[in-house]
């Protein structure tokens, strides 16, 4: 059950995020939920320590690990259209 809620809430801070960065027209749902989950593992990783929340990945879902998890899916797209863009020039 925590697996369909990780990827339920995944998919909507994927989103979320591809809308703040705007680049949802480029991603379908599969890639929102990869982008969430991964966003969520790098807040995880960076984020957590520094702000004492955790992220989605930990099981608990609440407004902090939601908000902590979508910053981690904005930096992580934010990390791919810089490297994107470097190499298109």
């Amino acid at each position: 059950m925590n697996l369909i809620i990780l990827l339920i809430v995944g998919g909507v801070v994927g989103w979320l995020a591809s809308l703040i960065m705007r680049t949802d027209a480029q991603q379908g749902i599969l890639l929102n939920i990869v982008v969430g989950i991964v966003g969520a593992v790098l807040a995880g990783l960076i984020l957590s320590p520094l702000i004492g929340t955790p992220p989605i990945t930990s099981g608990v879902i609440s407004l902090p690990s939601i908000i902590v998890s979508l910053v981690g899916a904005v930096i992580l797209l934010a990390a791919v259209n810089l490297i994107r863009r470097g190499r298109m020039r």
